[in-house]
């Protein structure tokens, strides 16, 4: 959306279309519902594309139809054919890592889950190769010890925005600055899986904590008690040291739910059980401590 409304306030700017995801039920209710970009694009007047893929001829021949001189992406989910790249159209994409670290799918949480301390935007010229293109400009942003993905996802769409803004500037004046990806030290954001949801307590706290908050607020990281699987969805390394085996249960108070691991100890704070509402350490203790 930050993306969307930098280039709908530009005056040498004229928004002919917006391409989103097709409708797609969500939430408990499995309601049907419409993007932000959706409700966005119809207020403003521009017109709507939801195609399910981008392969067709028809899909393709629409989108040529309408005459672009500039394509924008922003966490769009599909890959781009070369029809919808190719020149004269001048296709960008606003990525939420410094290239060439973390092409791919998830780049806010894969720096989250690696520690990362920096992380930002690059604007890139789309390519048919997957986040490889030449990139425009750059703009760093700092990953703060209690950043999750849900915050670091809204920071990124804001500055991605800036730096969309900025490069829109710079093509304007024809002072575009290409500069080629360092192949050497490139690395991959793979989409995330089950796996990386489910909480490993033969691992560090410090690892552990780090996976919490990068799954924040979805999909959530998940931990098992007994036969019960639960999100936990904040926590931290606690001060104390402890022989106890990976995963015992050393405290369950108000002040939260502490697990010894492979090093350290890891407190949860907050937690979410299936089908229930995300509650604090201390809700979860008074009613399901028998979980534990």
């Amino acid at each position: 959306m930050p993306s969307f409304d930098a280039l709908r306030m530009r005056a040498d700017i004229q928004l002919v279309a917006a391409y989103t995801q097709p409708d797609r039920p969500a939430g408990r209710g499995r309601r049907v519902l419409e993007s932000p970009v959706k409700r966005a694009a119809r207020a403003a007047g521009v017109a709507i594309e939801q195609p399910e893929h981008l392969r067709s001829a028809d899909t393709q021949a629409r989108f040529h139809a309408y005459r672009p001189d500039l394509l924008v992406v922003a966490a769009y989910g599909l890959l781009l054919p070369d029809a919808f790249i190719a020149r004269p159209v001048v296709a960008l994409n606003v990525h939420a890592s410094l290239l060439p670290r973390w092409r791919g799918a998830a780049p806010i949480q894969r720096a989250l889950l690696a520690g990362d301390r920096t992380t930002g935007i690059s604007i890139m010229r789309v390519v048919r190769k997957l986040d490889a293109g030449p990139v425009w400009l750059m703009r760093t942003c700092a990953i703060e010890p209690d950043d999750t993905g849900g915050t670091l996802h809204d920071k990124l769409a804001a500055l991605g925005a800036q730096a969309l803004a900025a490069a829109l500037d710079d093509l304007a004046a024809d002072r575009t600055l290409e500069t080629e990806q360092n192949e050497e030290l490139v690395t991959y954001a793979a989409k995330l899986s089950a796996a990386d949801r489910d909480l490993d307590w033969g691992r560090p706290a410090v690892e552990l904590a780090r996976q919490v908050r990068a799954l924040d607020p979805a999909p959530g990281a998940l931990a098992t008690f007994g036969s019960h699987v639960v999100k936990v969805l904040r926590g931290h390394v606690g001060a104390e040291r402890t022989n106890h085996a990976a995963g015992s249960v050393l405290r369950a108070t108000r002040d939260g739910i502490a697990i010894a691991t492979g090093e350290d100890v890891y407190v949860i704070d907050e937690l979410q059980p299936a089908g229930r509402q995300r509650m604090s350490a201390a809700e979860f203790v008074n009613g399901y401590s028998g979980w534990l």
